[in-house]
């Protein structure tokens, strides 16, 4: 299958999975390659006797509750996350907070292909060294599909498909993801997001060529372990051990700018959106990728530098 046959199955393939992109594109969250996040400051593993399930936290002041979930946006049809411990947070809350708000995901899709498409006359492969060009036409060829498939997609976006097609294919789907659950249960919640999906994409598409094809790179050497190392990411989810969550994500990215883009700074942000909304009374369910909310530099370590306390829910 070549030319433009294999270009069209190549992207029909990549339609399927494009929800699960649009709404994971920290880059930081378990169904992306991860991001270096370094030991958690505090330790974060849960104490003896604890029930395991994934970590929660709450900030409290005299009128306001905001709790701080780390979700994973894809999973397994079937697993069992959502315990008494998070259904109570959950159902108290008038309010839920994502990384975007989820009703602008369903149409996204085309501003992720528009952003990450390369200009005609362009191509993905021409941009590669001979030796990263051999070993990314390798990694499609191991996935089934042509090796002119993403020749029209930039790097990062390329990248992006690349780390997300085996786990997909593995069993993992946005739509048993935790977003997907709690969105079906927030009937009558406030509903918003702390990022458009356009500030999402911009935070790939605005990297330097060089940074996108090192992510490339990155993307291509993890195909063969993808999907396991994430099996074992969500392990650790599931535990609710934050610090050796934080350990694993680590192993998988040491590009530190990358890092202070699509990480700490965000992070920052949104410790900033929590701060200013301690403001107003109710209760407010924040839920974004795991990844921000474990290891240096999380939200919960950028709300204690602004002197506020982040506790753990244990039960």
């Amino acid at each position: 299958m070549t030319g433009a046959r294999g270009m069209a199955a190549g992207f029909g393939r990549w339609q399927k999975v494009r929800h699960v992109v649009a709404g994971s594109m920290a880059a930081l969250s378990l169904v992306l390659s991860g991001c270096v996040v370094g030991p958690a400051s505090l330790a974060e593993r849960p104490p003896i006797g604890a029930v395991p399930g994934p970590a929660l936290w709450q900030v409290v002041d005299e009128d306001t509750t905001i709790y701080l979930f780390g979700t994973v946006h894809a999973l397994p049809q079937g697993t069992q996350w959502l315990d008494p411990r998070i259904q109570r947070a959950f159902d108290t809350s008038d309010e839920l907070v994502t990384e975007v708000d989820l009703a602008t995901i369903r149409n996204s899709g085309a501003s992720l292909a528009g952003a990450g498409m390369l200009p005609e006359g362009q191509s993905l492969r021409d941009l590669m060294q001979p030796d990263n060009r051999e070993a990314f036409e390798a990694a499609l060829v191991t996935l089934g599909l042509p090796v002119e498939a993403f020749d029209r997609m930039e790097p990062w976006l390329a990248a992006m498909s690349l780390s997300l097609l085996p786990v997909v294919r593995a069993g993992y789907q946005a739509d048993a993801g935790v977003e997907s659950a709690l969105a079906g249960k927030a009937e009558g919640k406030r509903r918003s997001g702390l990022e458009r999906i356009e500030d999402q994409i911009a935070l790939f598409d605005t990297l330097p060529m060089a940074a996108q094809l090192a992510y490339l790179d990155q993307a291509v050497n993890q195909v063969p372990s993808a999907s396991t190392s994430l099996d074992a990411m969500v392990a650790e989810w599931l535990a609710g051990d934050a610090e050796d969550l934080a350990a694993l994500i680590n192993a998988e990215m040491t590009d530190s700018d990358l890092h202070a883009r699509l990480l700490t700074r965000r992070n920052a942000n949104w410790s900033t959106w929590i701060a200013d909304r301690l403001a107003q009374p109710g209760t407010v369910f924040v839920a974004v990728g795991a990844g921000h909310l474990a290891g240096r530099g999380s939200v919960q370590e950028q709300l204690r530098k602004r002197g506020l306390r982040v506790t753990r829910v244990w039960q």
